[in-house]
């Protein structure tokens, strides 16, 4: 993968996970494969991530995986060693940004103000994710923002819902949506897959 925008390709959502045990890891991203959910963000939020990256990569082939949360150079070296094809950021340094073109990892960098967004575009970057999405303005500010960004697209990311997610996906500068609703706390408890396979292939069928 040469830039981020290829995910759009795939499906209209992309599923923002967070796992706290590592045998969760392979079955969870199954799970979503099985539902016809190919790009997973696992984030960078728990001490076990890149071990569960290490583990998806190699267990689950047609994953399409991405790191999130990645923050420094340190986390983009450490998730492209991990397996991952592409890295999200919750908000975008030059220094990150400069960081993945040296390593050959997209990008998909955080924006929330239309100065951020300048910043990314200065570096070349036109996908940018929008977050957090209901926190910064939501459908109002990406309607703001396609004023003067004509050429920018965007991945709204935090507090959609699969309820939500329709309303974004309408709107002519987004490409696709991040959700964590794909993965919630009590079924991954209970390790009910078939729960999460049903929960991904909702999300598959929603329009992009």
């Amino acid at each position: 993968m040469k830039n981020t925008l290829e995910l759009v390709q795939y499906g209209p959502v992309i599923p923002v996970i967070v796992i706290n045990r590592l045998e969760d890891a392979v079955p969870m991203a199954q799970a979503l494969v099985d539902g016809g959910v190919r790009v997973l963000e696992v984030t960078l939020r728990t001490s076990i991530a890149l071990q569960c990256m290490e583990a998806i990569a190699k267990a689950v082939p047609d994953a399409i995986l991405g790191a999130g949360t990645v923050r420094s150079p340190a986390d983009a070296q450490a998730a492209k060693d991990a397996g991952c094809t592409f890295a999200v950021s919750p908000g975008y340094t030059s220094a990150i940004g400069a960081a993945c073109v040296k390593i050959g990892l997209p990008l998909l960098p955080g924006t929330a103000t239309g100065s951020e967004v300048m910043q990314a575009n200065a570096d070349g970057l036109l996908f940018l994710k929008f977050f957090p999405a209901m926190q910064a303005g939501g459908i109002a500010m990406l309607k703001a923002l396609a004023g003067p960004f004509t050429d920018v697209v965007f991945c709204p990311t935090g507090g959609i819902t699969l309820a939500t997610a329709p309303d974004f996906l309408a709107l002519p500068n987004v490409k696709v949506c991040g959700g964590s609703w794909l993965t919630p706390a009590d079924a991954v408890a209970a390790k009910d897959w078939a729960r999460i396979t049903a929960l991904a292939r909702e999300a598959s069928a929603l329009r992009a």
